[in-house]
C-alpha cells in the first residue's frame, strides 16, 4: 500500500471515531410508564382496592400498600391526595407520572393492584349465604361458592353465570351473548365441578358476575308405595321410574304396578296428561325403563281385589282373636 493510501485510510478511521453520538429521540426523553396489565384492562379501581406504587428515585414513597378510601382517594407522599376511583391501572399510572414530573425528571411509575374489594359478585339461589359478595383478589367459581357458604342440599344440577360483555365471552362451552350484546351467559354442571371432573369449568370470576344456582326440581311418587311424597332430583336432570320407585322404598303389598301412570304437566297449562307405565314388566325386564321429567308424578294404584281379600283376612283374624280371648 502506498504512502498516500495509508494516509487516506487513517483519515477515514479518525473521521469515523470523531462522529458525534446520535441525538436521543423524543420518545427517549418522554416519561416512562409501565404498560397497563392486559389481565384487567377494563377493570376500574374503586373504594377498598389496595395498590402497590413504585416510583424510581423517590425514597419518600414507603414500601407499603395504599388503600383507596370510601371517597375513592388515597394519600401519597410528595403529591398529596390522589383520586383513583373510576380509573384503570394504566390511567392512574399516567396521572401519577404527571404528578411526580414536578419533582422528578422523567419519573418511572409502576402501579399494581394487590387486593381488590370493589368487585361485587351476586350469588343467588340455593347457597347458604346468598347475596352480593365482594371479591378480594382473584377467585375461581369454587372459591366464590365457598364464600357464599357453599351449596345447599337442595341445589339444582346446573350453575348459571351471567357476565358483562366488557369482560369478554365466558370461557365455557355453549356460552352465548344476549340479544343486546351486553352480557354473556353460560352454565356449569354442579356434579362435574364439585368432583373436579372438568377442571376447566372452574373459571375465574369477574366483577359484577351474577351466579345463579336454582333450587333442584322434584319428582313425586304417590299411591300404593311404602314412602310416598316428593323427591329432590338434586344434581340430576332426571330419574327413571325405577329410580323414583327406589326413592319411595318400593311397592306396598297391595300395589298394582301394571296400571301405574305418569302424570305430566302440559306446558302452558295447569292440566296434566296421563302416560301409562307398566312397572311390572319393567321390573321383570320385559320392557324398558322410562324417564321421569322434572315435576312428574308417578302414580301407583292399589289392586282392588288384593285389597278386598286383605280386608277379609283381617276380619277373619279379628274374629279368631276374639274367640281366643273370650273362650270359656
Amino acid at each position: 500500500m502506498g504512502f498516500r493510501a495509508q494516509i487516506l485510510v487513517s483519515a477515514l478511521a479518525v473521521a469515523a471515531c470523531a462522529q458525534p453520538e446520535s441525538a436521543p429521540s423524543a420518545s427517549a426523553n418522554a416519561p416512562r410508564i409501565a404498560p397497563e396489565p392486559t389481565q384487567r384492562s377494563s377493570y376500574l379501581l374503586g373504594s377498598g382496592d389496595q395498590l402497590a406504587i413504585r416510583v424510581a428515585e423517590a425514597d419518600e414513597i414507603p414500601d407499603r400498600p395504599f388503600r383507596i378510601d370510601e371517597k375513592g382517594d388515597f394519600d401519597l407522599p410528595m403529591v398529596g391526595r390522589v383520586h383513583a376511583a373510576g380509573l384503570s391501572v394504566g390511567e392512574l399510572q399516567v396521572k401519577l407520572v404527571k404528578d411526580f414530573a414536578v419533582f422528578i425528571k422523567q419519573p418511572q411509575v409502576t402501579v399494581s393492584v394487590t387486593e381488590t374489594r370493589s368487585q361485587p359478585v351476586s350469588i343467588l339461589g340455593a347457597v347458604n349465604a346468598p347475596g352480593v359478595h365482594q371479591l378480594q383478589g382473584r377467585k375461581t367459581l369454587v372459591e366464590v361458592l365457598a364464600v357464599a357458604g357453599g351449596l345447599r342440599a337442595d341445589c339444582g344440577y346446573r350453575i348459571k353465570i351471567t357476565r358483562r360483555a366488557e369482560w369478554g365471552t365466558i370461557p365455557l362451552p355453549g356460552a352465548t351473548m344476549d340479544a343486546a350484546a351486553n352480557y354473556t351467559v353460560a352454565e356449569v354442571a354442579v356434579k362435574g365441578l364439585l368432583e373436579a371432573v372438568g377442571p376447566q369449568d372452574n373459571i375465574e370470576i369477574k366483577p359484577d358476575d351474577v351466579i345463579t344456582i336454582p333450587i333442584a326440581e322434584m319428582v313425586y311418587v304417590i299411591g300404593d308405595v311404602k314412602k310416598s311424597g316428593g323427591f329432590v332430583l338434586g344434581q340430576r336432570p332426571s330419574v327413571s321410574a325405577m329410580q323414583a320407585l327406589a326413592m319411595a322404598e318400593g311397592l306396598a303389598p297391595m300395589a298394582k304396578p301394571s296400571d301405574a301412570r305418569i302424570l305430566r304437566q302440559i306446558p302452558g297449562e295447569s292440566n296434566r296428561t296421563e302416560i301409562p307405565v307398566d312397572l311390572k314388566k319393567i321390573m321383570a325386564g320385559k320392557a324398558g325403563d322410562v324417564t321421569l321429567q322434572q315435576n312428574d308424578i308417578l302414580f301407583v294404584p292399589t289392586n282392588a281385589f288384593k285389597k278386598l281379600g286383605a280386608r277379609s283376612i283381617d276380619a277373619m283374624f279379628g274374629v279368631g282373636a276374639n274367640l281366643a280371648v273370650y273362650r270359656p
